[in-house]
């Protein structure tokens, strides 16, 4: 008896077989949709996240902007330090550093209190989350 002929309860055994098969492939189908969907929601999320470090990141670095500068930095150094500018006078040539090495350091001057300036930085707002569609279409 041919195999492609053989009967099984009313059906050819070739039938059942691609049946079987096609129904085999149609879950592998709908089993990889699935993984992909799931994986689409993980980059979406690492996506924001990128972008919520990336707004992060300019809002440090418009920070460091500010701490910076140097009138900022000036004013600091004279009000805690009590540092001042040096004057032309005080400048020596390289014959002079061995006798200005000898001398002893001048006592440091003490601090003057104040309050520093305050920088108010706020929090990165959440980025809109990105449109995911609902539906798939299918043929």
């Amino acid at each position: 008896m041919n195999l492609l002929k053989r009967r099984v309860r009313g059906f050819r055994l070739v039938d059942l077989v691609a049946l079987s098969l096609l129904a085999v492939l149609i879950l592998g189908v709908y089993l990889a949709k699935t993984v992909a969907g799931g994986e689409r929601a993980r980059i979406a999320s690492v996506e924001r996240q990128i972008v919520a470090e990336k707004s992060r990141i300019r809002l440090l670095q418009a920070e460091v902007s500010h701490l910076e500068q140097p009138a900022r930095i000036e004013r600091l150094s004279e009000t805690y330090l009590g540092m001042a500018p040096v004057a032309f006078k005080r400048q020596a040539d390289v014959e002079a550093l061995p006798e200005l090495a000898r001398k002893p350091l001048a006592a440091p001057a003490k601090p003057v209190e104040a309050t520093p300036d305050p920088i108010v930085i706020a929090p990165p707002q959440p980025a809109a989350p990105l449109a995911m569609p609902t539906q798939v279409a299918t043929r």
